[in-house]
């Protein structure tokens, strides 16, 4: 490990993030918020260190996924020195109705 960038989390990221802790409060034990909050602490970490561990995106190609948990994931974007967190995905709860 040579280097370790600097991981930003935009508004949209945090955003996800408080939502996904606000279900995990409602539907489960604090367990399971803490267990989320380990998650984002170790994947935080993980991509500081190892940047282009998680795959691009196909269509984007600076845009990377990371499946930190079966129910969660997080796209990302590596730029020289930078890591930026851009949004969160709970692959539980369904998507709102349009």
């Amino acid at each position: 490990m040579d280097k370790s960038y600097r991981v930003k989390w935009t508004e949209r990221s945090l955003s996800n993030a408080l939502e996904i802790k606000t279900y995990l409060k409602r539907k489960f034990s604090k367990k399971e918020v803490s267990r989320f909050e380990d998650l984002l602490k170790q994947f935080e970490n993980t991509v500081s260190n190892f940047p282009t561990l998680y795959p691009e995106s196909q269509n984007q190609k600076s845009l990377r996924r990371a499946i930190v948990h079966r129910n969660t994931t997080v796209y990302y974007i590596f730029e020289s020195d930078e890591v930026t967190v851009i949004a969160m995905k709970d692959n539980r709860q369904r998507e709102p109705s349009k």
